[in-house]
């Protein structure tokens, strides 16, 4: 059976959340998901025994394959690179470090039948953040999410875990693509050809977001900072250079709305 399926799993040194993260997706897959669909990680060249992990999976039969990068580093870059050597039609990014349940895959799938993309969402009815979730990162993730609303009517756009049909990726500009950009997913809702109907144009799978389990985090003032200059950028995309004013008078809002949740919550 020919491939459409590819799931793209940037990492870097995230060698003790591979062999987890495969089992799992393949057995939420089943017989017949697992026997249409790769995955691939791309790593940012770790060094740390990634690549002798997936081999050692894919001797076991599982559909893995990694690329490792030696002459670029980032998430979005990363995550490009691996669309871009995708199989399928269908496309799922996730992270690795199993915050993002493989067992939801399947159902950002079934939803990319009918959407042209897909959000895994964490604000939805019946789900939620892990309560062992640090406070400080629940207020950064929220206050990012309202600093992206006007460009898009996504309800968790700063997801790492989404899905496209990769034909919408192909009628791209890729110059317009910003590879260096934070979160990806925001990236290319604002900039992909998506259909004018919203209802063919996004779909939303809700899911519980956990704890890392295994290795560290990310997340530093520099990813920050990039985060407000991909915003910069997106907002002049969609409304022009001299409407930035707005995006300034925008984010020094949510400034003070951030500083008052935080009091709210430690008083």
């Amino acid at each position: 059976m020919s491939i459409t399926n590819s799931v793209i799993v940037p990492a870097y040194h995230e060698k003790l959340n591979i062999k987890p993260l495969t089992t799992r997706l393949f057995a939420a897959l089943g017989n017949e998901g697992s026997k249409t669909t790769e995955l691939i990680f791309v790593d940012d060249n770790s060094q740390d025994g990634s690549v002798e992990e997936v081999e050692s999976l894919k001797k076991q039969g599982y559909n893995v394959r990694i690329i490792v990068r030696t002459d670029e580093r980032g998430l979005s870059s990363a995550v490009l690179k691996g669309f871009r050597e995708a199989e399928g039609e269908y496309l799922i990014c996730m992270d690795a470090d199993l915050q993002h349940p493989p067992e939801s895959v399947p159902k950002l799938l079934d939803s990319l039948r009918n959407h042209a993309f897909v959000i895994g969402t964490r604000y939805a009815p019946g789900v939620g953040i892990d309560k062992d979730w640090p406070l400080y990162r629940r207020v950064i993730s929220s206050t990012a999410r309202m600093m992206a609303r006007p460009l898009t009517s996504a309800s968790d756009p700063m997801s790492g875990f989404f899905g496209l049909q990769k034909s919408y990726l192909d009628r791209a500009d890729p110059r317009s693509i910003n590879s260096q950009g934070f979160k990806i997913a925001l990236e290319l809702l604002a900039k992909l050809p998506l259909p004018a109907n919203a209802n063919a144009a996004l779909g939303e799978v809700p899911f519980s977001f956990g704890v890392r389990t295994e290795g560290e985090s990310k997340l530093s003032g520099k990813v920050i900072v990039q985060y407000l200059q991909q915003l910069k950028e997106l907002y002049c995309f969609k409304y022009g250079a001299n409407n930035l004013v707005l995006f300034l008078l925008f984010w020094s809002i949510l400034v003070l709305y951030c500083v008052y949740q935080i009091y709210s919550l430690l008083f």
